[in-house]
């Protein structure tokens, strides 16, 4: 885990240097950057964005996964947004363009290439939104202040893979957005800020997941801000591991129980 420290006071009235990992989702994730790109202040300057492939793996592999928990009319429908948005080059590789932020590229982000690439650039926080790779001591060490990731499910409870699901799916009230400070071990740095996003009796897990994105960019806008005006990484809240529960990418009977609460995918 990279050792959090401050900016000093002269540093402190820079802008603070911010680098981004994220995957590529020009349906959902992309939401988080159309909302992020269009707000970053003066005080933060976003060096880069790296997009690694979505659950870093062969895309014929990510189709089958997303068949299997869709069924084929949801995944028909979701293909044809994908296919709309391909073909009228939305995604948050646009997205950044249009921001004129840097595209880094990387075949792991835990390559020494890429982190002498990081390292090069001085970056004082580095943001995992939605990254699909683990990130090992040597990368989470790189930024002079720390890690950040945001997690849009409660911690330590909803661990692990497509927490908004799992939340709907337990019949929460609410899907908490969870911004904490990044650790080796997956999900277990403290909490730095919260936020709770209201859910339906009978809900969409498309609109919360949607909902919760920009929501989350909000509160990640909020939290850089607050770094980048005090200069110092805040302290987050130790996580009760006794709570912690961790969920892997669901399975077909947890999508027919997630449907018999009433809710729906799309």
């Amino acid at each position: 885990m990279a050792v959090s420290g401050n900016l000093g006071e002269s540093s402190a009235r820079r802008p603070l240097r911010v680098m981004i990992i994220t995957e590529d989702d020009p349906l959902y994730v992309v939401k988080f950057f159309e909302v992020f790109l269009a707000q970053v202040p003066s005080s933060i300057d976003i060096v880069g964005i790296t997009v690694s492939r979505a659950f870093h793996e062969p895309m014929h592999k990510t189709a089958r996964r997303i068949l299997r928990f869709y069924g084929m009319v949801d995944f028909s429908r979701l293909l044809w947004r994908w296919g709309v948005a391909k073909l009228l080059g939305r995604g948050i590789g646009a997205s950044a363009r249009t921001a004129n932020v840097q595209l880094i590229e990387a075949a792991s982000v835990n390559d020494a290439s890429y982190l002498e690439r990081l390292q090069a650039l001085k970056i004082d926080v580095l943001v995992s939104v939605a990254a699909p790779e683990i990130f090992r001591a040597p990368l989470l060490s790189v930024p002079a202040l720390g890690c950040l990731n945001i997690h849009s499910g409660r911690l330590p409870q909803y661990r692990g893979m497509m927490p908004t699901f799992w939340q709907l799916k337990n019949g929460e009230s609410v899907a908490t957005i969870t911004i904490h400070e990044m650790a080796e071990k997956l999900d277990a740095g403290g909490v730095i800020a919260t936020r709770e996003f209201p859910v339906a009796q009978a809900d969409r897990l498309d609109r919360v997941i949607t909902g919760t994105k920009r929501e989350g960019a909000r509160l990640m806008l909020q939290t850089l801000t607050d770094i980048a005006t005090s200069g110092k990484f805040p302290e987050g809240q130790p996580l009760d591991m006794t709570q912690a529960r961790y969920y892997r990418f669901p399975a077909s009977e947890d999508v027919r129980a997630f449907r018999a609460r009433g809710h729906k995918l799309l």
